[in-house]
């Protein structure tokens, strides 16, 4: 098992949403987050003051999933959250030792 963690634009959340449910994916944690990378962050103008901001807004999206299901997942996050422009995000991919479902006691694969 893998844990994909996509950090994404939150405008991009609801396509991301629809194309993993096209992928019959429908075990996902979401998160709003801050964060920066390269993007760096803006500035702005207010009240004749200059304000940095440096973190920005960002969606953290959790997904626990068989090894057969990441490649497929890891494009359809890609294709659903890609802008082309600096800051569409990361995806990172980690393994699960195990997973436990606590409603049943359901371990592994079926834990899921």
């Amino acid at each position: 098992m893998k844990k994909i963690e996509a950090i994404i634009r939150p405008g991009k959340l609801e396509n991301v949403k629809n194309a993993l449910s096209e992928l019959g994916i429908n075990g996902l944690t979401v998160s709003n987050v801050l964060g920066c990378g390269n993007q760096k962050g803006y500035t702005q103008i207010y009240r004749g003051q200059e304000i940095r901001t440096q973190l920005l807004p960002k969606v953290k999206l959790e997904i626990v999933t068989s090894d057969e299901k990441v490649e497929h997942i890891i494009s359809a996050v890609i294709q659903a959250a890609k802008t082309g422009e600096v800051g569409d995000g990361k995806i990172f991919v980690s393994p699960i030792e195990e997973a436990i479902r606590i409603r049943t006691g359901e371990r592994g694969a079926k834990g899921l």
